[in-house]
């Protein structure tokens, strides 16, 4: 009788743990603010965050930088995301004083007209108007 006791308590214990687990959401929408410029950076954006396993769906507007996305929280998260949009060389903008700053090494390898740091190339894809 023991033992049955004891055996009871081990699985009510095992499935209480189990229900405290938090709760992932197969289409958890995101969005975030990647630096770029046109259509090639566009391309670009999307390509990476969709490469990510768990990645449903993406788009990046070019007027107002932001990436939307749908992701399944059991087989990704954020940070993968970005790791995978920061390593073909686009920063992402966390917050006014924040980014996440590509390695100069990717950034490098996007094409010149696509340099979203230099001002002068910000400047040629905006008409003439500053970036905000």
């Amino acid at each position: 009788m023991k033992n049955i006791i004891l055996v009871f308590s081990f699985l009510f214990v095992g499935m209480t743990v189990q229900s405290q687990e938090v709760k992932k959401d197969k289409n958890a929408k995101v969005s975030m603010e990647v630096d770029g410029v046109c259509g090639m950076c566009k391309k670009r954006i999307e390509a990476a965050a969709l490469k990510t396993s768990g990645v449903k769906f993406a788009i990046w507007d070019v007027k107002s930088h932001q990436l939307n996305l749908i992701l399944d929280e059991n087989k990704t998260d954020v940070s993968k995301v970005q790791k995978s949009i920061l390593a073909v060389g686009h920063d992402i903008v966390l917050s006014k004083d924040k980014k996440l700053i590509a390695a100069e090494e990717n950034y490098n390898t996007v094409s010149p007209c696509c340099k979203y740091r230099d001002e002068k190339v910000v400047l040629e894809h905006e008409g003439g108007m500053k970036k905000h």
